[in-house]
């Protein structure tokens, strides 16, 4: 697979031949802007048709519930589950494709940025694998395993958000304005003020509630004991699901500018085990390479 980058295009291209119009395109055709596009969108309707279906039928309350506490139950938490795979699927490919993006923006020589990318690439691939664990363990099943992919989604990610906010810094301004540097700042440190307020509030409402088990409670009532800190705790979840989204939204511009071919190398003019039937004919330069994943460029 190649990766290369790609003119600016406008919306709509016109060509100076007797004013017609010669092609259209529009923002999310442009070079790879699809993925973070698609990944932003799939994985905030994971959470909303989950909270939609939990809250329909009963399974949660509707102010706040945990995202994972949505997806416990059937159906939803069958449907959570497949969603949430094919966004960890969608992250994986967005990650690569940001990794292979930096690693043809930077010099050989500047060993810094290089390290700083290869650490983004893996701690994003962790992040990604976590969002499959948390999908596919629920809370009420085995509690540990799902603890263990929530820190690497939300933990790791953190981290990766962090990688990348520092490649920012470093890349700016000769590669890319400041502004982009300042707003992923700005996401990251609500993303670490939302892991703060969520760690706390449960820590609190956690020692409130000894005795109490807390992962397979799934309704609240308002004054009962640890009722404000579950609170601040979900809404700091949802908060920090929604920073990590509002993070792969700053990629779309920066994936305009970038595409993707998959070339396929022949080891041969043919399929055969043997000598090739003289009444078969081939091309003997067949070779084939097409854009995987781009709109016109």
């Amino acid at each position: 697979m190649e990766l290369s980058p790609t003119q600016p295009v406008n919306s709509v291209d016109w060509k100076n031949r007797g004013g017609v119009r010669n092609n259209v395109m529009w923002w999310f055709q442009q070079g790879l802007s699809i993925l973070p596009t698609a990944l932003v969108i799939w994985t905030a309707a994971s959470f909303i048709l989950a909270y939609i279906t939990a809250v329909v039928l009963r399974h949660v309350d509707p102010l706040v519930p945990y995202i994972s506490d949505t997806g416990t139950t059937a159906p939803e938490r069958c449907v959570f589950g497949i969603m949430l795979d094919v966004s960890a699927f969608l992250g994986v490919a967005t990650v690569y494709v940001r990794y292979k993006q930096v690693e043809a923006l930077t010099e050989q020589q500047d060993s810094r940025l290089r390290r700083l990318n290869g650490a983004g690439l893996l701690l994003g691939c962790c992040s990604c694998f976590g969002m499959c664990v948390v999908a596919n363990f629920q809370k009420t099943t085995l509690f540990s395993m799902h603890l263990v992919g929530a820190v690497l989604t939300l933990g790791v990610g953190a981290l990766y958000i962090l990688i990348q906010t520092l490649l920012s810094l470093y890349m700016q301004p000769h590669i890319h304005s400041k502004a982009t540097f300042l707003v992923r700042l700005s996401i990251g440190l609500w993303t670490v003020a939302s892991i703060i307020s969520m760690f706390v509030s449960s820590v609190i409402m956690y020692s409130s509630l000894s005795g109490v088990d807390v992962a397979h409670k799934l309704h609240w009532t308002p004054g009962e004991t640890g009722y404000t800190a579950h609170i601040i705790s979900t809404v700091s979840e949802w908060s920090l699901a929604f920073s990590f989204i509002s993070f792969f939204l700053t990629y779309i511009r920066d994936f305009q500018k970038i595409t993707l071919r998959a070339e396929a190398d022949l080891q041969g003019s043919h399929l055969y085990d043997h000598e090739v039937p003289a009444t078969v004919s081939h091309d003997p330069e067949a070779s084939e390479s097409s854009p995987l994943l781009a709109g016109r460029t």
